[in-house]
């Protein structure tokens, strides 16, 4: 099976098998159905996994973040990442 191709302009959401856990450097991710464990290294991008069911899509929740989009690579590439080891699934349409 392969892994979604990531749009930043699609709406993502944390996969329900997913936990977080907050630490002083940013975050663990547990994903409860492949045992896979992510590493997210600061806490922006905490803050943009968190909000990304309240955002059309990846760059909106990065702008709300106070992320510029002149910084907004590192992020993208972060989240790509986390679409391909299934952290994120697609997210329904509101």
């Amino acid at each position: 099976m392969t892994a979604p191709t990531f749009d930043p302009d699609q709406r993502w959401r944390l996969h329900p098998q997913v936990a977080v856990r907050p630490e002083p450097f940013g975050a663990l991710l547990y994903h409860f159905g492949t045992r896979k464990l992510s590493f997210l290294k600061n806490r922006t991008i905490v803050e943009v996994i968190n909000s990304l069911g309240d955002h059309p899509d990846v760059r909106s929740a990065c702008r709300a973040a106070g992320v510029e989009d002149s910084q907004l690579s590192p992020y993208l590439h972060a989240m790509s990442v986390l679409v391909a080891s299934n952290m994120l699934i697609a997210g329904e349409d509101r």
